[in-house]
């Protein structure tokens, strides 16, 4: 499968941004998704994943009452609806992809990997 992410871009602090992976290939619907980010100088980090099964996990307490993440079988697409953004969230996101039916936080474990997306927010 291949991955393309897009949606990134300038956001002041308090905005709002939807991020967008959209798949190619074949069986879409049996791979779990998730969301990593990079901050400059960091390692990467989970966001949130989200199963074949629509079973879905956050990496944080803030992260899961401030980003949603959802999925389109049809269209084969995951988003991350990204609310009240903070400075801190700036980093280039990633979309990635297993074939597995649960959502792994470690990186490692996914196999296809989006470009990357880069979202700023200015405080």
């Amino acid at each position: 499968v291949q991955l393309q992410a897009s949606g990134g871009g300038l956001v002041q602090a308090g905005g709002s941004l939807r991020l967008s992976c959209a798949a190619s290939g074949r069986a879409f619907s049996s791979y779990t998704m998730s969301w990593f980010r990079q901050a400059p100088g960091k390692e990467r980090e989970f966001v949130a994943g989200i199963s074949w099964t629509g079973g879905r996990t956050s990496s944080s307490d803030s992260m899961k009452e401030r980003f949603a993440i959802s999925r389109d079988n049809a269209k084969k697409t995951v988003d991350l609806q990204m609310n009240s953004l903070r400075p801190e969230d700036t980093a280039v996101y990633f979309c990635a992809a297993r074939i597995s039916v649960y959502v792994s936080t470690n990186e490692e474990e996914y196999s296809y990997w989006g470009q990357g997306t880069l979202v700023t927010v200015s405080s």
